[in-house]
């Protein structure tokens, strides 16, 4: 079964979301951004959601976690709960 680690920043607007992203590529740190900015409780380790099996997180996340290349910061991404920045940081397919 297809596993993956992975980390991410939830936030409320695609505007805050293409702000951070932007941060990150010119040189912010991906999980001070998080502990700082993201909605989800993840924050608080710098957005490590650890280990998780394809259909275990909701699709829209899924599908870019599972075919995204590694140490790439993704996004936005919208899903029900907001728009994300995903950085997929291993998988074993």
């Amino acid at each position: 079964m297809a596993t993956a680690t992975a980390r991410h920043i939830l936030v409320k607007t695609a505007e805050q979301c293409e702000q951070l992203k932007a941060d990150i590529e010119g040189g912010a740190d991906f999980a001070e951004l998080a502990k700082q900015f993201s909605d989800c409780p993840s924050g608080e380790s710098g957005g490590e959601l650890g280990e998780f099996s394809r259909g275990m997180m909701v699709r829209e996340f899924d599908e870019v976690v599972f075919s995204a290349p590694l140490h790439t910061v993704q996004g936005p991404v919208q899903t029900q709960f907001g728009f994300h920045l995903i950085e997929v940081t291993s998988r074993n397919d």
